[in-house]
């Protein structure tokens, strides 16, 4: 291989690997990724500790430092506070609930 082709070679590699590291709209880096799992961990943590959520039936998503709730609570005033925890939470830009009364 000529020096060239060697050259070209890598800088297609180097390329690549700094793309696969770079976020996309619908994908984040690994920076990112971290970041939201941390946050992620934190509400869950604030939920639980809460004694007015039931925490149990309440999901958590993050992505790109926006929280996703979901899943199942006893009242709209619960709804509501778990929102109120995640909104406390550092980090936290946003959050979308869609949290569901359970029904009796």
């Amino acid at each position: 291989m000529s020096v060239r082709t060697l050259l070209i070679a890598g800088i297609i590699g180097t390329a690549t690997v700094m793309g696969g590291c770079a976020s996309t709209r619908t994908q984040q880096s690994a920076g990112e990724y971290a970041s939201d799992a941390a946050i992620t961990a934190k509400v869950k943590a604030a939920l639980v500790a809460a004694k007015d959520v039931s925490a149990a039936d309440v999901n958590v998503e993050t992505f790109r430092h926006t929280v996703q709730l979901s899943g199942f609570v006893d009242s709209q005033a619960q709804a509501a506070r778990a929102v109120e925890i995640a909104r406390g939470v550092e980090g936290v830009q946003s959050v979308k609930n869609d949290l569901r009364v359970k029904t009796r």
